[in-house]
């Protein structure tokens, strides 16, 4: 993405675009990879010309250092998503514009896409691959997407063949070596379009093994085993594990643990790698260590007793306290066997209350429950174990998720049933004790604070304007992600300040509502409330509030306080 935005700057340039139309083409920073897909354009930008300047600098430093691990680096290619401004320098080139993604409208999707059989294709994809390669050199291996998300203009197979040919020949005439990545999510994502007979001509319109297909949600929807392995491409086996990068225990160990090796053994398989490729990290650490331990085995794990020396490696305890809470929390929480179930953590919590929310788990909360009294009784001797510091947050943050649907349920009860004291009682536990004890839990642990991420995305401006750019980018992907709530709540996280002053002040705003209903005979109406709650939602944003870097409170001593506190309700309500 650093490469892609100073090359694309640097074409457009050289074909004659003027910077107001090059500022209208490239979103901001924390959307700049859906930008790259053509999902969208303009939102969050402009960037700042220190921006494009900065990622320069930082891809010849990721680049200098991946190849000195001797890693391959993907290098990206012309896709065809290309900004209005080419239509007044062409006017006569064959551009599509398609339909819009993903809740937002025209004014920042419907993404202008050239034809690649169009003779301008070749004139602009040769141009920039040239300017990669001389740029950072190459290992031969380009990524590009077409169609990501975004239904193409016709279904006829030799049209599709047609594009993935053209595509393919504005990287060989650059690179006569060239090897062409591409994710298979298209396939996933829009099942009603692609077909075996859409898919084969999509795939064949390049040479058997100069394709790389990145199987990318394997671990739950493997497109390999129903397309012949991709019609005889080599593909990588990809554990997805987590959309949007939430906060929230989840995994499917065991499908995790046999799919590479299935997709090994199926027929005529053209397997050539196990890779991750997930939309956030820096959570669900046990998932991403067993996946990068599959890497290296030649069968699956005993995942019994791999996860019962997981404590061991993680703390260097040999407590069976702490294993047992492992093996509890590997047979539940991280095994989800729900077929086609995507994890964009469903918990009310991280979503705008409603009276009809999703409050469906795939495991027995009483496992967790009994993991976190393990790991409780575990922990005088442990907090100065980082690794273990944050999973005591971490599984804490949990069992409150959990117990917030509970607490959800009852208001919701309460209301339905028109039970004034009881919507008052749980919705007061909720929104003045719970969600304040969470939020003052994870303050306690620098893994999860909001203000972290805010200072982060700040400091790579180079003035204010520039850093109150950056930081409502990195406030909004968390939130909105969209000006208006497009793909509301997509990448939510469970931090300290982020409960605060946006979790919390929904869930308020919600039960003060539905008192107020209560309370005058009228009926509650979403569409009221999520006109204020809207306000709650967006003044988040730009409430230009600095949120603490550092941790602040006994992360022991919290933990303990809402353990004595809520297990025993815990109990109650399984």
């Amino acid at each position: 993405m650093n490469l892609l935005s100073c090359c694309v700057l640097q074409v457009y340039r050289a074909l004659g675009l003027n910077q107001s139309e090059i500022e209208e083409f490239f979103s901001g920073p924390a959307f700049l990879a859906w930008n790259r897909m053509g999902n969208l354009f303009k939102f969050g930008g402009p960037l700042p010309q220190s921006w494009h300047v900065n990622q320069l600098f930082l891809q010849f430093k990721i680049l200098e250092r991946m190849r000195s691990f001797g890693m391959i680096p993907v290098l990206p290619a012309f896709s065809g998503n290309i900004p209005a401004g080419i239509l007044r320098l062409f006017p006569e080139a064959n551009v599509t514009r398609l339909g819009p993604w993903a809740h937002f409208n025209c004014s920042y999707s419907c993404s202008y896409v050239l034809d690649p059989r169009d003779p301008l294709f070749l004139q602009i994809g040769s141009l920039y691959l040239s300017q990669v390669v001389k740029q950072f050199g190459t290992d031969h291996i380009y990524n590009t997407d077409t169609f990501n998300e975004m239904t193409p203009p016709s279904s006829d197979p030799a049209y599709l063949s047609a594009v993935s040919r053209s595509v393919f020949a504005s990287m060989t005439a650059v690179d006569p070596q060239a090897i062409w990545l591409m994710q298979g999510w298209l396939f996933f994502s829009d099942t009603a379009f692609w077909k075996p007979a859409q898919i084969q001509a999509l795939l064949h319109g390049v040479p058997l093994g100069r394709m790389i297909v990145l199987d990318l949600f394997a671990e739950t929807e493997p497109i390999f085993s129903y397309t012949e392995s991709f019609y005889g491409q080599p593909f990588i086996w990809c554990m997805l594990q987590n959309f949007g990068g939430n906060s929230g225990f989840f995994g499917t160990v065991e499908s995790m643990n046999s799919g590479p090796f299935k997709a090994l053994q199926f027929p005529n398989s053209t397997l050539v790698g196990i890779g991750m490729t997930p939309e956030g990290i820096e959570q669900n650490p046990v998932m991403y260590e067993l996946m990068s331990e599959l890497a290296w085995r030649k069968e699956p794990v005993n995942l019994s007793k791999w996860v019962s020396l997981y404590a061991i490696r993680r703390y260097g305890s040999t407590q069976d306290s702490l294993t047992a809470a492992w093996r509890l929390l590997f047979a539940s929480v991280y095994n989800c066997t729900v077929p086609h179930y995507k994890n964009h953590n469903h918990s009310p919590l991280v979503h705008r209350p409603s009276l009809h929310m999703n409050a469906d788990r795939w495991y027995d909360p009483a496992d967790l429950f009994k993991a976190w009294k393990l790991i409780i009784e575990a922990a005088p001797s442990l907090m100065s174990k980082e690794t273990f510091h944050c999973d005591l947050v971490d599984v804490t943050r949990q069992v409150l998720q959990v117990l917030t649907t509970s607490f959800y349920q009852d208001i919701a009860d309460a209301f339905k049933n028109q039970k004034l004291p009881e919507l008052l009682t749980s919705g007061g536990v909720l929104v003045y004790d719970l969600l304040p004890e969470l939020n003052r839990l994870l303050s306690s642990d620098r893994n999860f604070l909001l203000g972290t991420w805010l200072e982060r995305a700040r400091s790579f401006a180079l003035d204010e304007k520039e850093a109150q750019l950056y930081d409502m980018n990195a406030r909004n992907q968390l939130t909105l992600w969209g000006p208006s709530g497009e793909i509301l709540d997509y990448a939510s996280k469970e931090w300290g300040g982020l409960m605060e002053d946006y979790y919390a002040q929904r869930w308020g705003l919600f039960v003060e509502t539905l008192v107020d209903c209560l309370d005058t005979g009228r009926p509650y109406k979403q569409d009221t409330f999520n006109q204020a709650v809207f306000q709650v939602e967006k003044g988040f944003i730009y409430n230009a509030r600095k949120y603490p870097t550092k941790p602040q409170g006994d992360t022991y001593e919290i933990a303990r306080r809402i353990f004595l506190k809520y297990y025993p309700q815990a109990l109650k309500r399984l």
